[in-house]
């Protein structure tokens, strides 16, 4: 099991921006998919929580991000992914982040995205992203551009300690 060290907040490669994916069925291309995989895993069987991973958290400065979520459920690679849509309308949010894992961030995302990538298999593939799914993708698809939620912070109070968090009572998601 390829388990990688996520690289924390701070560390100058989690600024910097993606190169796309050149062929997904290369060694390399395929052998990132599985340290993602196993990565974020390894994360969730270790801190309880955690729906997604990018690349550039493990150290490669490719665009490929690595979902797993429940509701709704989806799970796999999304290589060279594009927000190709929008919504105008925003929702606020509690965020946080294996590379920042005690730390909760106010953002304001859109409600709504769509997503165009290449699947595992090659296939160009559409997701079209509501609620929490939305939100997700916007972070991961972030981190690719270099840009860690921390960045996203809808004002200097949009802080919390996840310890605070879990004192208020609110979901360990």
């Amino acid at each position: 099991m390829p388990v990688r060290e996520i690289l924390q907040l701070g560390h100058p490669l989690l600024y910097e921006k993606s190169l796309p994916i050149d062929d997904p069925f290369a060694p390399e291309s395929l052998s990132l998919i599985i340290d993602l995989d196993d990565t974020l895993a390894d994360f969730r069987k270790t801190n309880g929580f955690g729906r997604g991973i990018a690349a550039p958290q493990i150290g490669l400065l490719r665009r490929v991000i690595f979902i797993c979520t429940k509701e709704p459920s989806f799970s796999g690679a999304l290589i060279n992914p594009v927000i190709t849509k929008g919504t105008d309308r925003k929702v606020e949010l509690w965020d946080s982040c294996f590379s920042f894992p005690e730390l909760m961030v106010r953002v304001s995302r859109a409600d709504e995205i769509e997503v165009e990538y290449y699947s595992e298999q090659g296939d160009r593939l559409r997701l079209e992203a509501e609620g929490d799914l939305s939100e997700l993708l916007q972070h991961e698809i972030d981190h690719l551009d270099g840009i860690p939620a921390v960045m996203r912070a809808i004002s200097p109070q949009a802080f919390m300690t996840r310890q605070e968090w879990l004192r208020q009572g609110r979901p360990t998601g």
